[in-house]
């Protein structure tokens, strides 16, 4: 495969690349009161300039592009320290459900302000006893006239103590098979009854919250897809997400391969020990792999297609490597290891930060075992495993089942 640019995409790169010279400066040069409001006026400055959500139509705010520019923008964006993590899930998961699914009176109150980042969303699946089950949803949602009363809990749900609207998958119908019972809503964080308490992790951040719904009312117009068919709406969902996780940034092979460089680890320099350097030499295949793997991805887009099971390949690497590279770097550090001072460690704390991040990430969008699963059945076509539960009513099946 050649992925040199064509003619015409190293035209855009060039054009890119001096926007964003120009206005990375600028933007740097401004005064925010925090890094939220700093982000916000970077993603704002973008849509502008149609740089934001490139592929998607300019009628919903998006810059009416191709996924190859796309990705170049991305590539070039990356050369610069901007913070677009606030917008990852909203941009990369939850609008792309709501434009697929929600009528065009829901997409033109939100789609344009997401793209700006004026509204953050986040995506609420993850419940306390269903693990990476997401069909084991216990959190129920009742019908009421025209509108739905939700009770329940949701955990690890990213951003939501600074999201404003968010997209959730409940139980509706407790009478039938697990996966047939599900519907899929979008709602406004803020709402009566919604209490988000955030959980405060190892690394002294506090990303994850839990959520509590009690007597949630919502109109049956926030409904994304039929009543009880929002199993096929949450694997859109979840397979914008697994695309969106398998291209997550942090340290890679050339970052430790820069480190090692001027490390020393038990026997001399850590770059002349031979079972790092083949270490190395797998981390650096495994990286090339993703990218022609994520090629594959971006050929399906540019088709108009849905990103497929493949992209759990990309999820599964990537973040297994990261942990990886962060584990072995600090470990070289040996008893300076456990320093974490973005002022006195390699890359300001990088590699601490993916040792710290990366257990967290392999459990996101499904642990490592769901996505070998997926793999194994819809991307090789092995026999799928035994589902006992598979035709029992989901009110029959044991908590925790």
């Amino acid at each position: 495969m050649d992925f040199k640019d064509s003619d015409a995409e190293a035209t855009y790169r060039a054009a890119a690349r001096d926007w964003l010279d120009a206005n990375i400066a600028e933007h740097d040069a401004g005064h925010y009161p925090d890094d939220m409001a700093k982000a916000k006026a970077w993603q704002a400055r973008k849509a502008a300039a149609g740089y934001a959500c490139i592929t998607w139509p300019q009628a919903w705010g998006g810059g009416g592009g191709t996924p190859i520019e796309s990705v170049i923008f991305g590539q070039e964006e990356a050369r610069h320290t901007v913070d677009g993590s606030y917008f990852t899930i909203g941009l990369g998961m939850c609008v792309p459900t709501v434009m697929a699914y929600a009528d065009d009176a829901t997409k033109h109150r939100f789609v344009g302000p997401a793209v700006r980042g004026d509204e953050i969303w986040s995506q609420l699946f993850s419940e306390p006893a269903g693990g990476s089950d997401v069909a084991a949803i216990r959190t129920r949602a009742v019908r009421d006239g025209d509108d739905w009363v939700i009770n329940g809990q949701k955990v690890w749900t990213s951003g939501a103590h600074y999201s404003d609207y968010g997209i959730v998958l409940v139980r509706t119908n407790p009478d039938v098979p697990k996966h047939q019972g599900l519907t899929m809503f979008w709602l406004d964080l803020k709402a009566p009854g919604i209490e988000i308490r955030p959980i405060h992790q190892m690394s002294g951040g506090s990303s994850f919250n839990e959520v509590w719904f009690e007597d949630v009312r919502i109109s049956d117009a926030q409904r994304l897809g039929p009543a009880d068919g929002g199993w096929k709406v949450a694997l859109f969902t979840l397979m914008n997400e697994r695309l969106a996780i398998g291209t997550s940034g942090g340290v890679g092979p050339e970052d430790i391969l820069a480190f090692a460089a001027q490390a020393n680890g038990a026997d001399g320099p850590l770059l002349k020990d031979a079972a790092f350097r083949q270490t190395l030499a797998d981390w650096w295949v495994q990286s090339e792999g993703l990218r022609n793997t994520r090629m594959r991805t971006i050929t399906a887009l540019s088709k108009g297609q849905v990103p497929g099971p493949e992209s759990s390949i990309g999820k599964i690497v990537a973040a297994n490597q990261l942990q990886a590279i962060g584990n072995t770097a600090v470990e070289a550090g040996d008893q300076y290891g456990i320093i974490s001072d973005p002022a006195l460690t390699p890359l300001k704390g990088a590699f601490h930060a993916a040792t710290m991040w990366a257990p967290g990430l392999r459990i996101a969008g499904g642990t490592d075992e769901i996505l070998k699963n997926i793999i194994a059945e819809r991307v090789l076509g092995l026999p799928g495993e035994i589902r006992v539960d598979k035709d029992q009513a989901f009110r029959d099946l044991p908590v925790g089942a």
